[in-house]
């Protein structure tokens, strides 16, 4: 091996590569679509205080204080985690970018920790998406109860997940999950979503 072998730079995996050929095979009303290397910070901050509006201001959307609830703006999602607790995500900045922005808007009153390697996202759309994750949890999915702006923290299968509904008719829904248990989480929603495939 070569010295310049130990120098090239680690290429950045994403926890699902190797799932795109499972996926691609689902029935036609289970669509599950990864979306890696979202950028994720967890804030905690007073939500009355300044850090909190400034917060705003950097996202161009205020935090949601509504009990599992998210609110987005054009390049960034604000998920309810607690009462002074949020999951920040954006797919148009860097972790780097999203960090240093949220610090300096927090500017000491608060604090901001990078967790975009830790969790990774899943898009799942279709008929029978609703039914699919049903099965997994136990909270109500029924568009009368969760609607789009609802976000669940609780278990799918035997791993914590954060669920968003993602419209009003119960059938896109996005999953935040730690990327140590996202091929659990893949395999778990394979297995059940057998059911809802047709003889060919």
């Amino acid at each position: 091996m070569t010295a310049e072998s130990y120098l090239a730079p680690l290429t950045r995996t994403a926890p699902l590569v190797g799932w795109g050929d499972a996926l691609g095979a689902l029935p036609d009303g289970v669509q599950i679509t990864p979306r890696p290397f979202v950028a994720m910070a967890d804030l905690r901050v007073d939500p009355t205080g300044p850090a909190a509006a400034a917060v705003a201001a950097y996202l161009d959307v205020a935090l949601p204080t509504a009990p599992s609830t998210y609110v987005e703006s054009e390049t960034a999602t604000a998920i309810w985690l607690g009462p002074d607790e949020w999951l920040i995500t954006s797919p148009f900045r860097t972790p780097e970018e999203l960090e240093t922005g949220l610090r300096a808007a927090v500017s000491g009153e608060g604090s901001v920790v990078d967790v975009s390697a830790q969790r990774t996202t899943l898009r799942l759309r279709g008929e029978h998406v609703r039914d699919l994750l049903s099965g997994g949890c136990a909270i109500d999915l029924h568009p009368r109860v969760f609607l789009r702006g609802a976000a669940a923290q609780t278990l799918l299968g035997q791993a914590g997940v954060v669920l968003m509904a993602l419209d009003d008719t119960g059938t896109h829904y996005q999953i935040v999950v730690r990327s140590s248990f996202a091929g659990y989480v893949t395999s778990w929603l394979l297995d059940a979503a057998t059911e809802y495939r047709t003889a060919r």
